[in-house]
């Protein structure tokens, strides 16, 4: 009797397990992806070079053709289903206040889209290269030699920083760490059309290093 019980759950929970992979599909997630309109305000497909201005303000929100690579799962999956704003502006404005409202996933359908999402990787960005780290040169620049402040919000004393860029609080969470230092070494590739300054060449290597662990860090 009971090996007959062990057996039973053995295969129940094999049956979990495929039942779970079924859900994870990424075809199931893009099937997911574009009924909910997704796709109206987010390009999964890249590289962004290769659009124009006309394309790139033609959405209104960010590429997503590299999600794999920029987003931690487990923050990503949670955000569809409760989306707070990243952005205290409107996406490609300076001017107007981001008003929120961005549709909620029920939990099945984040977790198929998520796992589509994160499908979605750059050859751009290497993995194991930054570790999060409090680091006092990364600091130094964010706060004061370029300032990052100036654009985005970051926790300190204070959530404090500019509204102008996306918020940076809990991009520990949020982003990979690898992302970051990309972005920071090959801004173009991600976004040729922004207002974010172009730092290579401006920064060293290890600076920008430094930046990616310090961001890495935020809570």
């Amino acid at each position: 009797m009971r090996f007959a019980v062990i057996v039973s759950f053995g295969l129940a929970a094999v049956t979990l397990s495929m039942n779970n992979t079924a859900s994870a599909d990424p075809a199931a997630g893009e099937d997911a992806f574009n009924a909910n309109k997704c796709s109206d305000c987010h390009y999964t497909r890249g590289p962004a070079r290769e659009k124009t201005i006309a394309d790139q303000l033609a959405k209104k929100g960010p590429e997503l053709w590299y999600a794999g690579s920029k987003f931690q799962q487990p923050w990503l999956e949670q955000w569809l289903q409760d989306p707070q704003p990243i952005r205290n502006m409107k996406y490609n404005s300076v001017t107007e206040e981001n008003p929120g409202g961005h549709p909620k996933l029920a939990a099945g359908d984040a977790a198929s889209v998520t796992e589509f999402l994160m499908s979605l990787t750059s050859s751009d960005v290497e993995a194991g290269i930054i570790k999060p780290k409090r680091h006092p040169m990364g600091r130094l620049i964010f706060v004061k030699k370029m300032p990052c402040s100036g654009c985005h919000q970051f926790p300190g004393r204070k959530f404090t920083g500019g509204n102008s860029g996306p918020s940076l609080l809990h991009a520990g969470t949020r982003l990979n760490p690898d992302w970051i230092y990309a972005y920071l070494k090959n801004i173009d590739t991600f976004k040729p059309v922004r207002a974010m300054p172009n730092f290579s060449g401006i920064l060293s290597d290890r600076e920008m290093q430094s930046v990616a662990a310090y961001v890495a860090t935020f809570e």
